[in-house]
């Protein structure tokens, strides 16, 4: 004789709670990835209210216009992006070749300049470079590649360096030469740590471009020093905004970027 317990029958409602909580799970992970664009989005129509409700000054009619904001936004843009798209042509390859060389004053040194230029604060590296050498865009330019450069350099490196050694082995014994295993394995297996890098390096030169206008190259860095200098504090409030707005949504876009070109299983 065997003993059973209860047996429990599903009924209709049970199945339709189970079917039904599914779609749930995804809700907070969706939202979790909006988050970002919705605060910036509440951020600025409120910035934007407060502003129209307020009686501006003809210095203030001359700045807080979508004329004058598009354009130092573009410059900002622009400097940033060139910025970081540099860093990457020059700080993964400089990676690439640390990880490779075996020689450790090499390393030191490529690794020391690139810690002077983050270690050094973004207003002396700018200024300093404007002094030796001119003013204007192409100053500010190199100031934040130099400014950006140790991020990108230390995530390739630790990217490679925890590609695990029998993969590499694995891949040489299949025949393929130590460029394609660079190509084909290592790289794609340190994407993550190098794309984070980049990220970072992006989220630093939006920051860092601010104080391209000591030097007259222009950004957004214009209406935070004429708000302070002028004492309009409406102007140096939207351009602070700004700014913050800008770093956080090249941060999200840059992780969703991140998020598609990472490889699958990792």
């Amino acid at each position: 004789m065997s003993m059973t317990g209860p047996q429990v029958v599903p009924s209709a409602t049970t199945v339709l709670q189970t079917q039904g909580a599914a779609p749930r799970r995804g809700m907070p992970v969706l939202l979790r990835r909006l988050m970002p664009l919705i605060v910036v989005a509440v951020v600025l129509l409120v910035t934007y209210v407060w502003v129209s409700s307020l009686e501006l000054d003809s210095i203030e009619q001359r700045t807080l216009n979508a004329d004058y904001i598009a354009a130092r936004i573009g410059e900002h843009l622009v400097l940033s992006i060139i910025a970081s798209v540099l860093v990457a042509v020059l700080a993964i390859p400089a990676g690439i070749a640390v990880s490779r060389s075996r020689s450790q004053a090499f390393r030191g040194i490529v690794i020391g300049i690139a810690n002077i230029g983050q270690a050094t604060p973004a207003i002396g590296v700018v200024i300093l470079l404007a002094i030796v050498w001119q003013t204007g865009f192409t100053t500010a330019l190199l100031a934040l590649v130099i400014y950006s450069f140790l991020p990108v350099l230390q995530n390739t490196i630790a990217g490679l360096a925890q590609v695990d050694p029998s993969v590499r082995e694995s891949a040489r014994g299949m025949g393929m030469t130590s460029t394609q295993v660079l190509r084909r394995v290592e790289l794609p297996l340190a994407s993550p740590v190098i794309l984070a890098g980049l990220r970072t390096a992006l989220v630093f030169a939006v920051g860092v471009a601010t104080v391209a206008t000591f030097i007259n190259a222009g950004g957004l860095g214009d209406m935070i020093i004429n708000g302070l200098k002028l004492q309009r504090y409406p102007v140096l409030v939207v351009g602070a905004i700004l700014v913050a707005a800008i770093a956080v949504l090249i941060d999200w876009a840059a992780g969703v970027v991140e998020d598609i070109v990472r490889p699958k299983g990792l």
